[in-house]
C-alpha cells in the first residue's frame, strides 16, 4: 500500500529511468478526483488506445471520449517512445475490475482469472495508454516497448514494487483484450531484468 507519487516525483522517476517525457499543458491538475479518491496505489495497468497518430492519441487520452471524460490515463506512450503526461490524480483508465486480482497484485503473487468486476481500479492503479490499434497487426516498435518497460519500472522502483505489480487491462477487467500484440508475461520479464 502506498500513497501516489507527487507529480514532481513521477517526473523525476521517469527521467531518471532515461525516458523522454512530454508535459501536456495542465497535466499536474487534470484528474477525476471529484469522482472519488485516488490511492492508496498498488500497481500499474497497461492499455492500448485503439487509435493511431501520436497527436490524436494524446488528445483523446487527455480530453476523453463522449462516453468517458479524460484523462483516460496518466501517461501516453507513443510509438516513438516518448511518454506524454496527460493527467495526475484519479484517471478513467481501469474501471471496475476483479478484487481477487487486486489482492494478488498487493501480495505480488500469481494473478487469478479476472472473472468479477467488483473493485474500483481507478483508485488503485497508475495507468499508461500505448498508441496502438489493438488489432493484433499494428506493430509495437522497440522504442515504444522499451519506453513502456522503463515507465513501469520507474514506478515500481519508486515504490519498491516488483514486476508483479504491473498488469494488463485484460488481466484486471473481464472482457478487456488490451494490450494486444505482446504478452504481459514477457513485459514483466523485461521489467524484472531492468529492476535488477
Amino acid at each position: 500500500m502506498a500513497s501516489p507519487l507527487s507529480a514532481d516525483g513521477l517526473l523525476t522517476a521517469l527521467r531518471d529511468e532515461g525516458l523522454t517525457v512530454v508535459e501536456v499543458t495542465g497535466w499536474r491538475t487534470h484528474n477525476r478526483d471529484g469522482q472519488g479518491p485516488w490511492g492508496p496505489v498498488h500497481g500499474v495497468v497497461v492499455h492500448h488506445t485503439g487509435t493511431s497518430g501520436a497527436e490524436h492519441t494524446v488528445e483523446v487520452c487527455h480530453d476523453g471520449r463522449p462516453d468517458l471524460p479524460g484523462p483516460l490515463c496518466h501517461g501516453v506512450i507513443t510509438k516513438d517512445g516518448r511518454v506524454h503526461l496527460v493527467g495526475w490524480g484519479r484517471a478513467n483508465h481501469a474501471g471496475l475490475g476483479d478484487g481477487d486480482v487486486l489482492r494478488a497484485v498487493i501480495a505480488e503473487k500469481r494473478l487469478p482469472p479476472d472473472d468479477e468486476a467488483d473493485t474500483d481500479g481507478n483508485r488503485a492503479f497508475y495507468g499508461f495508454e500505448c498508441e496502438n490499434l489493438g488489432d493484433g497487426h499494428d506493430p509495437w516498435p522497440e522504442a515504444q516497448l522499451a519506453a513502456l518497460e522503463k515507465a513501469a519500472a520507474a514506478i515500481c522502483r519508486a515504490h519498491s514494487w516488483t514486476e508483479r505489480s504491473v498488469i494488463g487491462h485484460l488481466e484486471w477487467q473481464p472482457g478487456k483484450v488490451d494490450p494486444r500484440g505482446f504478452t504481459m508475461d514477457r513485459l514483466r520479464e523485461r521489467i524484472a531484468a531492468r529492476l535488477k
